[in-house]
């Protein structure tokens, strides 16, 4: 299996953990978010369409065996290999909910054959020391992998988007997640308004110090309906705009000054051209744009965590 040598690949990452490939399987299992139901909010974040990354499988009212059968299907229709799989919750927050009810979707998912582990992908603020408990049995017989929803180590960007939590509160999930030996990644929007090239470069410092394991990066992609929509509209000035051949720099950048062991799984989102309103970013598809990095990044011999020092 060919893997990066320029940065730590999740190929990479899965050869180390399973022997070799490992392809991640969506599940929609009825979720909501607590910046949705009134729990810590209403409306949600202001760039969220939730709807337009779950591929067309993915259904609450489908049992997650069900969704895993489809999934597993929809991917090798595509020859990918799926002979080792992760279930990977991915629609809205997934540790929102009592703890029974999460044991029941989980170890639904974890009898599956081909599944391996789960991701669990969530919000800092729907997590809690009897929760981490229970996924840390878990992860003793299964990697288990904890996503959570960072998007900005900026508290006045957070409130801008109408996020719900702050940056203290991401860093404490993370803390508490990484001392109990649970994988542990962070996902960040590269793009938010009032946000520059600059915060984002020196915001790289801030992310090597939490005890994340993987990071996604995803630009922001302005998604019709959206109250972000409205904002760009009203303030197009607020809003930094990336040519395709910028942002491969700025993820080059971005590369170099990570820490050299934690996994880089994204570097940017793709969906469908139906969603998206008018947007600044001008970006191709994501495998055009990857393959365009990669080349760069062999072509001028960088590689992840060059300009990293050690704290």
């Amino acid at each position: 299996m060919q893997t990066d040598a320029h940065f730590r690949d999740f190929k990479t990452f899965a050869i180390e953990q399973f022997g070799g490939p490992v392809q991640k399987i969506a599940i929609d299992a009825g979720f909501s978010c607590p910046n949705r139901d009134g729990t810590v909010g209403k409306g949600g974040c202001t760039y969220c369409l939730n709807e337009a990354f779950n591929p067309k499988y993915c259904s609450p009212l489908k049992t997650i065996s069900q969704q895993i059968d489809e999934g597993i299907d929809f991917h090798e229709q595509r020859g990918r290999n799926c002979k080792q799989c992760l279930a990977y919750f991915q629609a809205f927050s997934n540790t929102h909910a009592p703890i029974e009810h999460l044991k029941e979707l989980y170890e639904e998912a974890l009898a599956h054959p081909r599944i391996k582990g789960l991701v669990i992908g969530t919000r800092p603020d729907c997590i809690d020391r009897q929760k981490l408990d229970y996924i840390a049995e878990l992860n003793k017989r299964h990697l288990i992998s904890i996503e959570y929803g960072v998007e900005s180590i900026y508290d006045k960007t957070l409130k801008r988007i109408n996020r719900g939590h702050d940056f203290a509160t991401s860093r404490r999930a993370i803390e508490e997640t990484a001392a109990r030996g649970i994988h542990c990644g962070a996902h960040f929007i590269i793009g938010l308004p009032g946000e520059k090239q600059s915060d984002w470069l020196s915001g790289i410092d801030t992310i090597n110090k939490l005890p994340i394991n993987s990071i996604k990066f995803h630009q922001l992609q302005l998604m019709i309906g959206t109250k972000m929509v409205e904002e760009y509209q009203l303030h197009p000035e607020d809003f930094t705009e990336l040519s395709a051949e910028s942002y491969v720099e700025l993820m080059i950048e971005i590369i170099r000054r990570l820490r050299p062991d934690m996994v880089i799984e994204r570097f940017a989102a793709e969906v469908p051209p139906r969603y998206l309103s008018t947007t600044p970013w001008k970006l191709h598809r994501y495998d055009t744009l990857l393959q365009t990095l990669r080349t760069k990044l062999s072509q001028d011999n960088i590689h992840q965590g060059a300009l990293f020092t050690n704290y």
